[in-house]
């Protein structure tokens, strides 16, 4: 043992290596330290009503629905959180939130993610209705139900099935469960027919305006509480149902559940506007390591191999250099 000791001593070059390849080996087995830090947990709310099949988005130059544009959003979405973040999907129709499973790590779930983002689709829905602000409650309930807090980001057209008059819009004015909550709208500007799909998901037709048309006082019968909208379809192009972005209507829903509004035309502005919103919690939780460790283990391979003293060897290298130059002129001069 002695004999070891003496030997590393002596060749600091092999002690170096050595410890670059003990730092390597524990980075491999990913150790992590506790520290207190914010914790970022996401309920991702993905509005999956028939009017979410709406084609009037883009997505590589091709015309896209709005589902289709969300689903691509999610997933660059997902790839740009940092490792720690915990995510969880949700869907939304009717009046209620369905959360698929608790936040969970993005890293450690990224292909599990994923694959529930692929397969969002209007089939799975439970009711025909879309009622955006009847659900506020219930995704407070939702939220509040899960093991741990959790922010909410909620994707949606603003599309609200049956349409809202005074008497079936709900006062949210006591409403105390949307602290910085975002609503992030997807969609386009103009009007554009909602497709009437069959379960094979082919076209068979168009919304008709019918569909959406509320009579005062019998909505809450008819429409709310059966959960689906009049079966009817559009004759031709003047009798379609034409939707759109409601971003005013968004706008000013974010504002009475104390949260706010993004447009989901870039990743980037979302991930902005996520950035302003309140960490789920503060705890204590692993952070890796194995970074560190490995750059450590890089700077000792390369102190491995630089010579005992560098500035002395680069300034005599810096002469020798100079002085072959000198000699290369005075023999120019001579000849």
């Amino acid at each position: 043992m002695h004999k070891l000791v003496n030997y590393f001593r002596h060749r600091h070059d092999a002690a170096l290596l050595l410890g670059a390849l003990l730092l390597l080996i524990i980075a491999l087995f990913n150790p992590k330290i506790p520290i207190k830090r914010d914790i970022n947990s996401y309920m991702l709310v993905a509005d999956i009503s028939q009017s979410m099949n709406v084609i009037d988005k883009s997505l590589n130059g091709k015309p896209a629905s709005r589902m289709e544009f969300m689903q691509d959003t999610l997933h660059k979405l997902i790839g740009e959180l940092p490792c720690g973040t915990n995510v969880s999907i949700g869907l939304f129709a009717g009046v209620s939130i369905a959360a698929l499973y608790t936040p969970i790590e993005v890293c450690e779930n990224f292909d599990a993610i994923n694959d529930t983002v692929d397969h969002l689709d209007w089939r799975t829905a439970w009711s025909g209705n879309s009622r955006i602000r009847n659900s506020m409650p219930n995704l407070a309930r939702t939220i509040r139900s899960l093991p741990e807090p959790a922010q909410v980001v909620f994707f949606t057209d603003g599309e609200e099935a049956p349409k809202l008059h005074v008497f079936n819009t709900q006062d949210l004015t006591a409403f105390q469960g949307g602290e910085g909550w975002l609503f992030v709208g997807i969609g386009g500007d103009k009007g554009s027919p909602i497709p009437k799909l069959d379960e094979h998901n082919q076209l068979i037709g168009y919304w008709s305006g019918e569909s959406f048309a509320m009579q005062p006082g019998i909505a809450q019968i008819s429409e709310a509480n059966i959960g689906t909208r009049n079966d009817s379809v559009a004759g031709g192009e003047s009798d379609r149902y034409m939707s759109k972005l409601e971003e005013t209507y968004l706008t000013t829903l974010a504002k009475e559940v104390n949260g706010f509004y993004v447009r989901g035309d870039g990743v980037q502005d979302v991930l902005t506007a996520m950035k302003k919103q309140k960490p789920a919690r503060r705890d204590k939780a692993g952070y890796e390591i194995r970074y560190i460790l490995a750059g450590l283990a890089g700077l000792l391979f390369i102190l491995a191999y630089m010579p005992k003293h560098p500035i002395k060897e680069l300034s005599a290298q810096w002469r020798v250099f100079i002085n072959k130059r000198k000699s290369a002129k005075a023999k120019q001069l001579a000849n």
